[in-house]
């Protein structure tokens, strides 16, 4: 992990203020934590969905708005690119806000000058083909997953226990799950070849993940409900998946030049 926790570039998405399962507390001591030259919001970072069903916006959601924007306004510079979850951001696009840029997608060029797509990632639905019917069981068995999860973290912060991601677990291991990630995965990287580019970084899928797919990088941040991740590049140029929670846990690291992964995907659950 980046000595003294400074990074030349941080991806965050899928934050989801307003939702009660956003883990704003843990991304709350990751802002207050860590410094970047440059921080991209890579879409959904607030949800509209679920506070048009129900409003929900305690002190730490707000404590996280005001910590991007006094990132901004210090100097660090704050790109975002709306999600499905944000869509009506998207009528700013090319505007400010405040100190923040909105664009639809952008292209980042890292340290050793590889060239990377970025966007959410709903861009790609129509490349999962799934019935309504089968949406409307997605989402009702998502909620139920994440029911879980809200009641496992629970009884393990109770015993002591560090923060582990029961619906990520789960999820892994549902061959239908897996078929959509990996449908998803292929398009994104599809995606950057079809214009010459080196590869992706995005989110939606709260699935987070750093490798090579058909010779390209291909690069998800995850999320801040089940999986408290993020994305970051060293000054090196080095890519580092990071998980956050009451231990910082090096999830994958790649270097700067595209070489092997350095390190494997360790165990979400870690000893209290």
């Amino acid at each position: 992990m980046e000595t003294g926790n400074r990074y030349k570039t941080i991806w965050l998405s899928d934050i989801h203020l307003g939702f009660k399962d956003c883990r704003a507390d843990y991304l709350l001591n990751f802002l207050n934590s860590v410094e970047c030259e440059t921080l991209y919001l890579v879409g959904d970072v607030v949800d509209l969905w679920a506070l048009k069903r129900t409003f929900h916006w305690p002190a730490s959601h707000y404590d996280v708005v005001r910590a991007l924007f006094a990132k901004a306004s210090e100097g660090t510079r704050v790109v975002y690119i709306p999600g499905n979850h944000d869509e009506p951001m998207r009528d700013y696009v090319g505007h400010i806000l405040g100190p923040i840029e909105i664009k639809r997608e952008a292209i980042h060029t890292t340290v050793s000058g590889k060239r990377l797509l970025m966007f959410h990632g709903d861009c790609l639905d129509e490349h999962i083909l799934l019935s309504k019917w089968e949406n409307l069981i997605g989402d009702a068995a998502y909620d139920f997953l994440l029911f879980l999860n809200r009641w496992a973290n629970f009884f393990r912060r109770r015993f002591g226990r560090n923060y582990w991601s029961l619906a990520t677990y789960i999820k892994q291991r549902i061959p239908n799950a897996r078929q959509v990630i990996t449908v998803f995965e292929d398009a994104a990287v599809k995606e950057a070849a079809r214009r010459g580019l080196d590869g992706v970084i995005c989110g939606h899928i709260h699935q987070p993940a750093l490798k090579k797919i058909k010779g390209l990088l291909y690069c998800n941040d995850g999320d801040w409900i089940e999986n408290c991740t993020l994305l970051g590049e060293t000054h090196e140029g080095n890519l580092e998946l990071v998980q956050w929670t009451e231990h910082q846990t090096l999830l994958q690291s790649m270097t700067g030049n595209g070489g092997p992964v350095k390190a494997e995907i360790l165990p979400l659950r870690r000893a209290g």
